[in-house]
């Protein structure tokens, strides 16, 4: 049981959390939700111990291992297979005492230990959430330092992950992870042992993980049973009981005031009068649920452009020369379209964007773009490079100079920055009220087509409806880049899949996508990675058949890793305590005994690379191996 009882936090003279009380049941997964700047990382570091309440307190169990994951990236010339192994120390610390001890007794000690915790078969299992999160087998051997700050963060997950702490406690987990990873973290929550917390503005996620909902709003927690469709159906009746008792206690409180007023005076009823006036006083008003006023979207309409806005025909594009990321590029843009590009990260949907926005020329072929036809692209550098000390409305002014004030104000207030929103510091903003900010500050011109590159990130729940309801009220086109399932399937009516090198029409759903990805009935793709159709019978019945051979094949393979396995451990005792040894290995010579473990290590690794292969090849079921 994780206790949170009367936790108080106040900082900078202003109070985030205000007696919060909850109870998290034993092996129970819960989504911690609230809209930004609520205080739920605030109370996440209370739960780890890096931040002390001004009161109460948290309660577990004294021998519960808590895991979180540091603000920092991990960083260095370890690869990620070594800093994910690396996560679990005291199997780190025997490893490396194996090697140096030279005491029989304690050797003997260490390696039972490492049988104990099973540590022979952690770097398999190591591989597998490595490769779930997308790292293929090669990256997973290259320096921390060669990847990106986002594939950076991904490592930080596996080794939590790997770990496989008693309360697990997750921020905002998918916000450096595409569809796919998403999809595969999903499953791999769904299947954990163990507490789980998150904090995560994902519909889907949960909706498909947590069993509760623990909302924090006004300082306070609210446990609510279900996932997040349930909670918003449960906070919907708890709206309307609000507001029906508010409504009751306003015109009570309005025949009270009436009442005193007309009888005070009088001295056959000032008593009355007077009882009721204290009445009055010790009335506690009822709170209708907080909306906050600022959450808002509204997109300048732009004015009319004959289609195609944009053709692409045979086009290339890359950023080295002679080397393009996509080639073979055939597309057409309307002024009405919704397009969702659809791809793991690294496929080349960011540098389509970009080809799109005009920031990268064509290599080969040919991009033509309607002359008067204004872009909005929308980035997470954005975001990050708005002047910390500069205001929303100094920002808006320095874009849109030479404008007279009320249009900067106007447009500010599009996005709900009106008063003194507009003057407040941009360091003293959320990353949800920064991103409306950059979103405000690349529509200020009406664009015809608005590229969209991870909006969702830093946003809470309700702020993403707002957005999807904002850009289908939007005139314009839009290209979305975004792993929120929920929003490309509100919005886009275009699917484009950037694979192999390319991009083209994806003909089936965002349902049969997901499906796609995880491996329920598996369309198949033409040689260039682009239009998935349908298969005839025959087809798929030769598609079934080559899975079920591969999921047998990926079967045999894990039995094999696990007896290779098994034979290295009893080796390992054989030789560093002989006492103990199998019938089979008693009678060998140390140096026979040397020979064997080797040969059976080699088989292991051959059986291992075999397993990453296939898993590769099957990836639902490597996820649920994870």
């Amino acid at each position: 049981m994780l206790g949170i009882n009367g936790i108080t936090v106040r900082l900078g003279g202003r109070t985030i959390l205000d007696r919060a009380t909850a109870s998290v049941p034993p092996g129970g997964r819960v989504g911690l939700i609230g809209r930004n700047g609520a205080g739920k990382s605030t109370l996440m570091k209370v739960m780890i111990g890096s931040l002390d309440p001004d009161e109460g307190t948290i309660d577990m169990p004294k021998s519960t291992r808590l895991g979180y994951i540091a603000q920092d990236a991990p960083t260095g010339t370890a690869t990620p297979a070594e800093t994910v192994l690396a996560a679990d120390v005291e199997r780190a610390e025997l490893m490396e005492a194996s090697e140096t001890c030279t005491d029989p007794d304690r050797l003997g000690d260490i390696h039972d230990r490492l049988l104990a915790i099973d540590a022979y078969s952690a770097p398999s299992r190591a591989a597998r959430i490595l490769t779930g999160l997308g790292f293929d087998e090669d990256m997973q051997n290259q320096p921390l330092d060669s990847f990106s700050g986002g594939w950076k963060m991904r490592v930080a997950l596996a080794a939590l992950l790997y770990s496989a702490p008693d309360v697990l406690l997750l921020d905002e987990p998918s916000n450096h992870l595409d569809l796919e990873a998403t999809l595969w973290l999903e499953n791999f929550l769904k299947s954990y042992p163990a507490t789980v917390v998150v904090i995560s503005h994902e519909r889907d996620l949960l909706n498909n993980v947590v069993d509760n909902i623990l909302h924090l709003q006004g300082g306070k927690l609210t446990l609510y049973p279900g996932g997040y469709d349930s909670f918003e159906r449960q906070r919907a009746e708890r709206a309307a009981q609000l507001a029906a008792a508010k409504a009751s206690q306003d015109a009570q409180r309005a025949r009270l005031q009436d009442y005193v007023a007309r009888n005070s005076a009088r001295a056959s009823t000032a008593k009355q009068a007077q009882s009721r006036a204290k009445m009055l006083a010790k009335m506690q008003p009822i709170a209708a649920l907080m909306e906050d006023p600022s959450l808002s979207f509204d997109f300048p309409s732009p004015a009319e452009l004959k289609p195609p806005l944009i053709t692409l025909d045979l086009a290339a594009v890359g950023y080295a020369q002679d080397t393009p990321i996509l080639k073979r590029l055939n597309l057409r843009i309307d002024p009405d379209d919704r397009i969702a590009l659809l791809g793991r990260n690294g496929n080349g949907k960011t540098t389509l964007a970009r080809l799109l926005a005009a920031q990268l020329p064509p290599m080969e072929g040919e991009m033509n773009a309607s002359g008067k036809m204004q872009v909005g692209y929308f980035t997470q550098y954005q975001v990050e490079e708005l002047a910390s000390d500069a205001t929303p409305l100094e920002h808006m002014g320095r874009v849109m100079e030479g404008k007279p004030p009320g249009a900067i104000r106007a447009q500010l207030g599009r996005f709900g920055f009106s008063g003194d929103r507009a003057t407040q510091q941009v360091a003293k903003l959320s990353g949800g009220e920064r991103a409306r900010l950059a979103l405000a500050l690349i529509t200020r011109d009406a664009p015809h087509l608005l590229i969209l590159d991870e909006p969702t990130n830093h946003l809470d729940v309700d702020a993403r409806e707002a957005l999807v309801q904002a850009l289908n009220a939007y005139e314009g086109a839009v290209i979305l880049i975004s792993h929120d399932r929920h929003m490309v399937e509100l919005t886009a009516d275009r699917l484009v899949l950037v694979d192999g090198g390319t991009a083209a029409e994806y003909s089936g759903s965002m349902e049969d996508y997901i499906d796609f990805v995880l491996g329920r009935n598996q369309p198949k793709s033409d040689a260039g990675g682009a239009k998935i159709v349908k298969k005839d019978r025959k087809a798929a019945a030769k598609e079934r058949e080559a899975q079920r051979a591969l999921k047998v094949r990926l079967t045999a393979v894990e039995k094999e890793v696990a007896q290779l396995e098994a034979q290295c451990s009893a080796l390992d005792r054989a030789m560093f305590e002989p006492a103990s040894a199998a019938p089979e290995f008693a009678k060998l010579s140390m140096g026979e005994l040397s020979k064997r473990r080797a040969q059976l290590g080699s088989e292991l690794e051959t059986k291992e690379a075999e397993w990453l292969a296939l898993s590769e090849q099957f990836p639902s079921e490597a996820a649920s191996a994870a």
